[in-house]
C-alpha cells in the first residue's frame, strides 16, 4: 500500500515539475507583454506541489528564465509578488474549488499589479515620488492588468485543467490495476 501511495505521488509530481518548467521555457519565447504563464506558475505550484518545493520550485524557473530575459530595479517586487502568488496557491490546495482557484487568480493578478508598479515608481525617475506620481504610474500601468489578467487566466485554465486531468487518469489507471490484481 505505501509503495502504491509513494509511485503516486511521484507520478503526480513529474507532471507539476514539466508544467512549471514548460511555464519557464514560455516565458522566454515573444509573447504579449505581461500575457505570461510566470503567476500562473506560482499559483499551481503553491497549490500542487510539496510545501518543500511550492514556492522553491517556481521561484528557480523565475530566476533561470530572468538571467536570459535580464533584471532590473524593480526585480524584488516582482519576486515579492510571486512568493505571495505561491502563498495563495497553497491556500488553495487546502480549499481547493473551481470559486477559490478563480479568486486566487484574480487576487494575484491584483497583487501583481499593485506591487510591481508601485516598484517601479519607486525604483525608476520616470514619476514623481508623490501620490499623484504613484497614481499616474498605476494609471499607465492599466493595459498592462488588462494583459496581465488574459494571461493569468489563461495560463491558469491550462495548467490547473491540465493537471487535473493528468490526475483524474492516473487514478483511473490506479483503480482499474487494484480491479485487475
Amino acid at each position: 500500500m505505501k509503495s502504491s501511495k509513494l509511485q503516486f505521488k511521484v507520478q503526480s509530481f513529474f507532471p507539476a515539475l514539466i508544467i512549471i518548467l514548460c511555464a519557464a521555457c514560455l516565458r522566454l519565447l515573444p509573447h504579449p507583454a505581461n500575457v505570461a504563464p510566470i503567476a500562473a506558475m506560482a499559483l499551481f505550484g503553491g497549490a500542487y506541489l510539496n510545501k518543500k518545493y511550492a514556492l522553491v520550485l517556481p521561484l528557480a524557473a523565475l530566476f533561470v528564465s530572468d538571467i536570459f530575459l535580464g533584471f532590473n530595479q524593480s526585480t524584488p517586487f516582482v519576486y515579492g509578488s510571486f512568493i505571495l502568488t505561491g502563498l495563495i496557491g497553497m491556500w488553495i490546495k487546502n480549499h481547493k474549488s473551481f470559486a477559490t482557484v478563480i479568486g486566487g487568480t484574480l487576487l494575484s493578478s491584483v497583487l501583481f499589479f499593485l506591487i510591481t508598479n508601485f516598484g517601479f515608481w519607486l525604483a525608476f525617475s520616470l514619476y514623481p515620488k508623490t501620490l499623484g506620481g504613484q497614481m499616474e504610474a498605476y494609471a499607465m500601468a492599466l493595459p498592462f492588468f488588462r494583459n496581465t489578467l488574459i494571461g493569468d487566466f489563461l495560463y491558469v485554465g491550462i495548467f490547473f485543467g491540465s493537471f487535473e486531468f493528468v490526475l483524474m487518469k492516473l487514478k483511473a489507471k490506479s483503480v482499474k490495476l487494484k480491479t485487475t490484481i
